[in-house]
């Protein structure tokens, strides 16, 4: 049975990987030492001798309400895996897996995102996980060591928050969603599916090391996903073509005070944001386990509260 160390274990990504990987033996690492987990402070080659796959999921998110300093992102998303990943190198642990996003690739995307753009990160947050896949890529790697840089796009899954949870609130109170006007395709990626693409990796040693984009197979577009919605809760998914100008007076005016809607929100409701599986799909050879109506099927269902 492989041992498995896994940072980030109690973020929403590690729980559900932690579930998945049931057949596992999972050991939690993270800035404070609990009974499930050893501290960043504990680990050493030594204890990283014992695992066989280690998977860096902990990092700084973007915040979208603004208040990190640029130095908070370079500490954790760059920094701390510079230090992972050098201790990784002196063990005899075999597979390393950084989780590093999109973002580090591309804020705004034409047609699909693919492994052979030039990364252009404009975000703080996408230029400190770069500068890690950078770190990553540039040291040499002996030949019996395996390491997976993946950049899912966004990601979803039950219980999880978010712009999902934000459509859900405009359909379930039957408040039209107001930018009808807008057409768009963006990519999702459902946890169980980026679940599936990581025991892909650590069960199959004849997947080569490299970048992997990992998204569901579908795009949605986000008048699209309000349908999804209303069909998943039963409600009448109300859509309404808010003039494009209005919209921006709203969202300037959410910039100032706290509303539903600011002008990052609507962008990241209204952008084209596709990104490419191919690469990943050919590595592993198999299906994902969900289609990308599935997946937000499943999310939205977990919104729901029993009466």
């Amino acid at each position: 049975m492989k041992n498995i160390a896994i940072t980030g274990v109690t973020g929403f990504v590690g729980q559900n990987l932690s579930n998945y990987l049931s057949d596992f033996l999972i050991h939690g690492i993270s800035r404070k030492k609990t009974e499930q987990c050893i501290s960043y402070e504990e680990l050493s080659t030594e204890n990283l001798n014992e695992f066989d796959v280690f998977v860096h999921l902990a990092g700084k998110a973007h915040d979208l309400k603004k208040t990190s300093q640029d130095q908070d992102y370079f500490e954790v998303n760059t920094e701390l895996t510079k230090r992972l990943f050098n201790q990784f190198l002196e063990s005899s642990c075999k597979t390393f897996i950084y989780m590093s996003s999109v973002k580090a690739a591309a804020d705004e995307v034409q047609g699909f995102l693919d492994e052979n753009c030039i990364p252009n990160p404009v975000t703080v947050y996408g230029k400190s996980k770069l500068d890690a896949e950078t770190y990553i890529l540039g040291k040499k790697m002996p030949k019996d060591k395996r390491v997976y840089i993946l950049r899912p796009c966004m990601i979803h899954g039950p219980g999880n928050k978010g712009n999902l949870n934000v459509l859900y609130s405009f359909v379930e109170k039957g408040i039209p969603y107001p930018f009808g006007k807008y057409v768009n395709q963006r990519s999702f990626l459902s946890v169980e599916n980026l679940c599936f693409v990581i025991k892909e990796l650590i069960e199959n040693k004849n997947i080569p090391s490299g970048v992997y984009h990992v998204a569901d197979d579908e795009t949605v577009s986000t008048n699209e996903l309000v349908q999804i919605i209303g069909k998943t809760i039963r409600k009448s998914a109300k859509i309404i073509n808010l003039p494009k100008f209005l919209v921006n007076v709203l969202a300037a005016v959410g910039d100032i005070i706290p509303l539903p809607i600011n002008s990052e929100r609507v962008q990241k409701l209204t952008e084209n944001y596709c990104v490419s599986n191919t690469k990943i799909k050919k590595a592993i050879g198999k299906e994902f386990p969900l289609s990308a109506k599935e997946g937000i099927e499943r999310t939205i269902k977990s919104f729901i509260q029993p009466k």
